[in-house]
């Protein structure tokens, strides 16, 4: 965990882009709300399987980034083409956009091929071949180990190689387990990847939901939080409790460790992100 002591901590959001008006203007209110709560470094916004929600993912931080906070975009390379993403470069450049989440991304049902770049290393590669330094690129990373990995050393590989192609920044599925965190990045340092890897945060909100969520991206609920929320059944309100002291405690333990900052996955809700933090007491 030392590499990751020497980077200035950094706080952030992620939103998925409204399906309505109705939903883009209660985005709008977690926004104000979160901006008034925790003043977070920038927003992210997700993109769908193969490009699905391009234009509401576009809509979504152009709309951010004219209010006057910063935005970073998802794009991901699975179903799309080269002229495109040039397309989708160019609009964020003219939009003031300076970083993007760089992804390989999920192949819709029905989709025949992967496109013209088949991975995220790729993308980067892409990015920086024809922008230069203009945007600040970040990956994803894995401390569990992506659920279509060969193996765990596979795993690595191919983060390596994403940073390699140009990241600056990498940022974690979520998880519940520190550990994990902290032995990926013990292993990045063993093979000298170096690079702020901030861990993603969930908070947990609907166990049903949550538990379908992380069987399908591989992020482990340990048994004894599976257990406990179980026993809750419809229990909102316990819910709600025991998983902002959960999600509290893993923050608590990650940052004084040294990690460079969360990155929260709000659901597009404010008030458990904002609960958090306000146990965190950072003045950001």
């Amino acid at each position: 965990m030392e590499s990751q002591k020497k980077y200035s901590p950094v706080y952030s959001v992620e939103f998925f882009p409204p399906k309505s008006e109705e939903g883009a203007e209660k985005l709008r209110k977690v926004r104000k709300n979160l901006n008034k709560g925790m003043q977070p470094r920038y927003y992210s916004v997700t993109f769908g399987a193969g490009g699905s929600t391009q234009q509401g993912t576009f809509d979504t931080v152009a709309e951010i980034q004219k209010s006057g906070d910063d935005a970073a975009p998802h794009l991901s390379c699975i179903g799309t083409t080269k002229d495109g993403l040039r397309e989708l470069l160019s609009g964020y450049k003219e939009n003031g956009i300076k970083r993007i989440v760089a992804l390989r991304g999920d192949m819709p049902s029905g989709m025949r091929g992967p496109g013209e770049l088949r991975y995220a290393n790729e993308l980067v590669e892409f990015i920086r071949a024809e922008t230069g330094d203009y945007f600040e690129l970040e990956v994803a990373a894995y401390p569990e180990i992506h659920p279509q990995a060969p193996s765990a050393s596979d795993d690595l590989k191919n983060f390596k190689r994403k940073v390699e192609a140009g990241a600056d920044t990498a940022i974690t599925q979520y998880f519940f387990n520190p550990d994990a965190y902290f032995r990926f990045i013990d292993e990045c340092e063993r093979m000298n990847v170096d690079l702020p890897i901030i861990p993603g945060i969930m908070p947990i909100i609907n166990y049903k939901q949550l538990s379908r969520f992380s069987d399908m991206c591989g992020a482990d609920i340990p048994r004894w939080i599976r257990k406990r929320l179980e026993d809750f059944g419809d229990d909102k309100e316990s819910i709600k409790q025991f998983g902002e002291e959960v999600i509290t405690d893993l923050c608590h333990t990650l940052l004084e460790a040294g990690a460079p900052g969360l990155h929260f996955y709000c659901m597009n809700q404010s008030a458990p992100t904002l609960a958090i933090w306000k146990n965190l007491g950072i003045q950001n």
